[in-house]
């Protein structure tokens, strides 16, 4: 399995526990596909460089997994149709 670093922007507008459950929910489409999260950085809110869909704040989270394709693929596609994240990256980690 190879390491990876994914950062995500969950919407500002959620309250404490909402974005608590979205970030878990995010988490657990990982390992249940057999990847393992090694590391969660909550960056917290920050603003935007440019709005995005009329939002200008967003919660950005940046975690490390160690993964296989499949599981990333599947966090890709969820990732991708979730109302509550803005924007979603995936990179090789180099570490």
């Amino acid at each position: 399995m190879k390491k990876y670093e994914i950062m995500y922007i969950v919407k500002d507008g959620l309250d404490e526990e909402a974005r608590k459950a979205q970030i878990e929910k995010l988490h657990s489409i990982l390992t249940k596909n057999g990847a393992k999260v090694t590391d969660v950085k909550e960056w917290g809110t920050r603003n935007f460089a440019y709005p995005i869909k009329k939002m200008t704040k967003g919660y950005y989270v940046v975690i490390k997994v160690t993964a296989e394709q499949p599981a990333l693929k599947e966090f890709a596609r969820k990732a991708k149709i979730d109302a509550n994240v803005v924007r979603h990256l995936i990179t090789a980690d180099k570490d």
